[in-house]
């Protein structure tokens, strides 16, 4: 199992995209939370199998049709082993 840190910033607060994301991450069987960032970003943590995290990640790129992903960094971190994946406020 790998886990994912992304920072996605661009136009990606205030047009669904953090549901987007999760409905997606759970479609892939990800695990983990996504959340909106104070500086307008969204941070996402994500665990999976490479295959999964890598479908993830492209999706993540320019999945939601309304957004505009400027920039997306990934680190590689712990596995914390999240028991599902979910939105947070």
């Amino acid at each position: 199992m790998k886990h994912y840190n992304i920072n996605i910033s661009g136009r990606v607060q205030g047009i669904g995209y953090r549901n987007s994301v999760k409905h997606q991450a759970r479609y892939l069987g990800i695990k983990g939370f996504v959340k909106n960032q104070p500086e307008g970003s969204v941070y996402i943590e994500a665990e999976g199998n490479s295959i999964a995290l890598a479908e993830f990640v492209k999706w993540c790129k320019n999945g939601h049709p309304v957004a505009s992903v400027e920039e997306i960094s990934i680190t590689e971190g712990e596995a914390i082993y999240y028991p599902s994946f979910e939105a947070r406020y």
